[in-house]
């Protein structure tokens, strides 16, 4: 089967067959994304001599992805564990004292801390019990404090360690180091106006509580900031963890994120290797013990082994699709029917669409199916990949804890004791309208060629 039209059809085949059933949500990314192309591969022809070619290429691609993955969702955890986030997280509380206004902005600056580990559930879980107590006795709507959240988190996931920019970076066969920098000018942005929508939101609460006369005036932010600490505190106790006590160990795990991040946005050193190495310092200054080291990675092996498996999958799935030729035949055949003028803006119409597309799509799907396509398309339009792949992602990153397929996001739903649709109904406009703002500023700042 190595006709044009046949490889065309197969490959869309593979494609909407994985898209369809990981939107099932029935099955493991990782049967999807493995068993499918495999047996496409074979409709096409190959036998499994190739098929292992196109695996070991696919796996060429993703490997230091993967153990970026690992040991960065460790690392974070390490951190979250012996509690360094959380004295930010409630000097944060304190310093809102109180004032609306000061409530959203500070409640965006609480979850850009709290997402420093990438992870959505670790965020939630970190911001929502924290605040709810807070936004009810201001009488403030549960909705907002969701929205801020979700955008806030949404902005740090262009971190290389988050899910989009890692999986991003096995299509196009770059780093996730070498994307968040050409992504930095995006995410400054993103940062300074989640800020701002966050203080708007919080004079539209200021006048409706001002209207309807509800909620209090005075609020003990000191005993909601402690009651936070204490269950934190509480949290890590349950986990029979036996970390070093000691000042200097706070000190020291401080330094050591503010220079491994310095490291990465410098570029002097992948984050591969970084992660591997910060990991492994973590683990002799916060645990003494050679138990304490072990009982720390098994907690978090199953998060790590979990995302790592996902991106290993991917690798035969874009391995078959690049090796057999069918990703190059189904982008040939898009360009064929492409108005000329519409070509050299595809990813950027694609883009445009990232927060609708994002509640029709999993993340997998999107990254995985919906990118090599555009990237494809508008390489041979003279779009470069990198371009293709960001305007992808400042797109859709917006709109990652809005849409219905995020585990993540029913956790916060559940935490706040929220609907569903009255959230999407109330976040969707406000999200979609941010990523246009968003792609189109990136596309002025000539990130998008």
């Amino acid at each position: 089967m190595n006709s044009p039209l046949a490889l065309t059809l197969l490959g869309l085949v593979i494609i909407g067959a994985t898209v369809g059933v990981l939107l099932r949500g029935k099955t493991h990314p990782v049967v999807a994304m493995t068993l499918i192309p495999f047996a496409g591969a074979l409709l096409a022809g190959s036998g499994l001599a190739e098929i292992s070619e196109y695996y070991g290429a696919g796996l060429d691609r993703v490997i230091n992805v993967v153990v970026m993955f690992i040991f960065a969702i460790i690392y974070f955890g390490i951190l979250a564990d012996v509690g360094l986030f959380e004295p930010v997280i409630t000097a944060l509380i304190r310093a809102t004292r109180g004032k609306i206004v000061l409530v959203t902005v500070g409640t965006a600056a609480i979850a850009v801390v709290a997402h420093l580990d990438g992870s959505g559930s670790t965020t939630f879980l970190l911001t929502i019990p924290a605040l709810l107590p807070l936004y009810q006795a201001l009488g403030m709507s549960r909705y907002v404090l969701l929205t801020i959240v979700a955008l806030s988190a949404s902005v740090m996931n262009m971190v290389p360690w988050a899910g989009p920019v890692g999986r991003a970076a096995t299509v196009i066969d770059s780093t996730p180091n070498e994307i968040w920098q050409h992504l930095l000018p995006a995410q400054a942005i993103a940062l300074v106006s989640v800020l701002i929508v966050s203080a708007i939101l919080g004079v539209t609460e200021r006048r409706r509580l001002a209207k309807t006369g509800v909620g209090s005036t005075t609020v003990d932010v000191h005993a909601i900031a402690d009651d936070f600490a204490s269950a934190q505190r509480k949290e890590r106790a349950s986990l029979n963890l036996t970390p070093r006590a000691g000042t200097w160990t706070v000190w020291a795990n401080a330094a050591i994120t503010i220079a491994l991040i310095g490291v990465l946005v410098s570029g002097v050193v992948t984050p591969a290797p970084a992660f591997l190495v910060g990991t492994a310092i973590l683990l002799v200054i916060n645990f003494p013990s050679l138990d304490a080291q072990s009982d720390i990675l098994r907690r978090h092996a199953p998060t790590a082994l979990s995302m790592a498996g996902v991106i290993l999958a991917a690798a035969m799935f874009l391995g078959v699709l690049d090796g057999t030729g069918m990703l190059e035949q189904i982008a040939l055949s898009l360009i064929s029917i492409l108005p000329a003028a519409v070509g050299p803006y595809v990813h950027i119409i694609i883009g445009l669409l990232g927060v609708p597309l994002d509640l029709a799509t999993s993340t997998d799907a999107y990254y995985f199916s919906l990118l090599p396509i555009v990237q494809s398309t508008a390489e041979a339009f003279g779009v470069s990949g990198m371009g293709a792949a960001a305007a992808m992602i400042i797109g859709n990153v917006i709109g990652t804890f809005v849409s219905p397929f995020s585990p993540a996001l029913w956790l916060a739903i559940g935490l706040a004791g929220a609907n569903m649709g009255k959230y999407i109904r109330f976040a969707f406009p406000i999200a979609w309208v941010f990523s246009g703002v968003l792609v189109l500023a990136s596309w002025a700042m000539g990130l998008l060629v």
